[in-house]
Formats: structure tokens, sequence, C-alpha cells
């Protein structure tokens, strides 16, 4: 069974090369490369980045290494292969027995050791296949059969994921880590690692049961269906989970992205919410999947200049990160999100995005 897994893997990854994108317009290359470098510089020698404070490590190693596969380096090879290798190991390291990705007494996570996993899942998912070493992969392989298997037991019994496992926050739940725990596995899944299908399964439940008439999700179901309105960046993080699920054209799909076309007009180009840089890291992730052509099949008789389109959308986010770039190369903001996990997150998400056109990851292709 071993064997196979790891075959699958293989050609999950390897096999399989990433189909690559468009090229990054010209005009914000500097801007990327900018940010990268000032990425590497603040990587600690261990392999690990952290926070404000020494906060959420786990989160910002996972985050930080993200960016620089979305640049086209892998673990194997490419300008930043040594810069991921030394955040694999960091994170390999701090795997516990029971497949968690991070320390749940380690009060630098906050409470909020669940974000860690997700993104450790997202990253190390990410690797796996393009690790030469057979015995390093099977260990690899081993961690994230037993991180995905953490994942779905740390679920509530409404599908969905709180802060901390549901045995440790009393079986809360709430959309932003749900988001985070089902990109993760989806990630595991393009790489061949064996995924409880039932976490899945009732995690796209406990989105269905967030989605208000209107179309925006809900912070919460363990407050009850009536737990509060829709918010725009759980939504927009609920878009981009359905196409990476390969559900481009249901009507749940299609409630969500008409709250956000209602919604986020504006957002990355001037207009700011409370968690913008969550909002337009996953909003961003959806336009780009729609393309230039998608929004209109969708909604047959849509005017044109009314459809959702990525270059346009793309030009007006990029042009709005290179303004904002700070000299040295990052970016923080001053929404809350910003101030409390600091400028790493920030310029990690906004990587992401800003390298979307180089194709070089599955978890963010068209």
């Amino acid at each position: 069974m071993r064997k196979l897994i790891l075959a699958a893997a293989a050609v999950a990854v390897l096999g399989a090369p990433a189909a690559r994108g468009e090229e990054v317009p010209k005009e914000y290359h500097a801007t990327i490369n900018k940010a990268l470098a000032w990425m590497v510089k603040n990587q600690y020698k261990d392999g690990h980045w952290e926070g404000v404070s020494g906060q959420y490590a786990i989160s910002m190693t996972a985050l930080g290494g993200m960016s620089l596969l979305c640049e086209g380096s892998t673990i194997r090879e490419g300008k930043y292969s040594d810069n991921i290798k030394r955040a694999v190991d960091w994170l390999m390291d701090r795997v516990q027995a029971n497949g968690l990705i991070g320390n749940p007494a380690n009060d630098r996570e906050g409470g909020r050791y669940m974000y860690g996993h997700g993104f450790g899942l997202l990253f190390l998912s990410c690797i796996v296949g393009e690790e030469e070493n057979v015995r390093r992969r099977e260990k690899l392989v081993k961690l994230l059969e037993l991180a995905a298997k953490y994942t779905r037991d740390a679920q509530t019994n409404r599908g969905g994921w709180g802060y901390v496992s549901a045995k440790d926050g009393s079986n809360f739940d709430e959309g932003s880590v749900t988001i985070t725990q089902i990109q993760g596995l989806r990630a595991c899944r393009n790489a061949g690692i064996v995924v409880p299908a039932a976490a899945i399964k009732d995690a796209q439940k406990y989105l269905k049961d967030s989605t208000s008439s209107d179309g925006g999700v809900q912070y919460s179901l363990a407050w009850g269906s009536g737990g509060g309105g829709g918010r725009p960046a759980l939504t927009a993080a609920a878009v981009s989970c359905g196409f990476s699920f390969g559900d481009y054209d249901s009507d749940l799909v299609k409630k969500w992205l008409k709250n956000c076309k209602n919604n986020l007009e504006g957002l990355g180009g001037g207009r700011r919410l409370g968690h913008d840089e969550y909002t337009v890291y996953y909003w961003a992730q959806a336009v780009y999947v729609l393309g230039d052509d998608r929004w209109a099949k969708l909604f047959p008789g849509t005017r044109s200049d009314e459809c959702i389109k990525w270059t346009p959308y793309r030009k007006k986010i990029f042009d709005s990160f290179k303004s904002g770039q700070s000299q040295d190369g990052s970016w923080s903001h001053d929404s809350w999100t910003a101030r409390m996990v600091g400028p790493v997150y920030v310029t990690a998400c906004y990587l992401a995005i800003l390298q979307l056109d180089k194709g070089a990851l599955p978890i963010y292709q068209r």
C-alpha cells in the first residue's frame, strides 16, 4: 500500500508537470523580485518565518514557503530551492505523533494552531512529489497521511473547524479555519495522499449550510444558522475552495460569486476591508480561475463591462501592490490582521497573487 501511495504522489506531481500559465506582465517583475528578496532576507537560518513577537511561526513558514514555490522554484531546483528545503525541514521537525503540524502547548501560536496545521498541510503537500530521496519522501507521505487524518479528527460534528481541534475547542467552528483545512486537504489529494473522503464531504456541507439567502457565507455555524450575516472575506474564500474542487458552475458557487460582485467591487484598488489581505488572497485566486470569459458563460446576458475579468482586475490590484510596496520590498498595512500578524503574512499573500499567472502550483491553477 505504501508503495502505491508513493507512486500516486510521484505521478500527481512529478509525472504530471504543472501546466505553465502566461507570464506575469513585465511592469511587475521588479515588484515581485524585491518582495522575494525581502522574504529570503527575513527567513531565519533554521528555515522558519514568524509573525509579530514570534507568533504564528507555523503559518508564516508555510505561507513563506508557498510564496517561493509560486516563483517556480522547487525543493529540487531553482533559485530558492535551499530556502524551501530549510522551511520543509523546520516544519517536518514540528509534526506531532498524532499528525498535528505544530505544538498546541506553544502560546505563541495564540490558541489558533489549526491555522498553522492547515497552511502546513498545504505547503508540504505541494513539495512531497518533488522529493527525490525515497526514504525522505516516504517519511513526508506518512506525515501527510497522519496530518490529513488529524484534520478529520479535529473536525466538528457540523463539518467545520475552529481555531483549535473540536475536542480542545468545545466543538466550536468558523469559516476562515474551515477554508484553510479544505484547501490543505485539496492539496493533499492533488499530491496523491489518501484523504478521508468524509472530511471533504462534511466540509462542503458546512459551507453550504453557512450560506445565507443572499449568497454570503456567515462566520460560524456554532452559533446556529442565524449566527450572523455573510462575510465578504469568507464568501470569497468559499468561491476559491469551490473552484479548487472543480465546482465551477453550481447554483451555490453562482450565489457566492454574485454576493462577491456586490460586496467586493473596488477592493484592492483603494477600498479597504477589515481583513482585506485575507479577502484579496482568496478572491484573486477565484478571479484568476474566472479568467476573462468564464463569468459571461456562468451568467449569460451579462454586459461585457459588468463581467468580472482577470485582466482588468489584475491591473487594478497589481498597480495597488506596486504603489504600496515598502522600499525594502515588503508590505505592511494598517488593517487589524496586518498589525497583529505582521509583514511576512501580507508579503507572502501578495506574492502568491502576483505570481498566479506563472501557474507553478496545481492548487492555484485554472
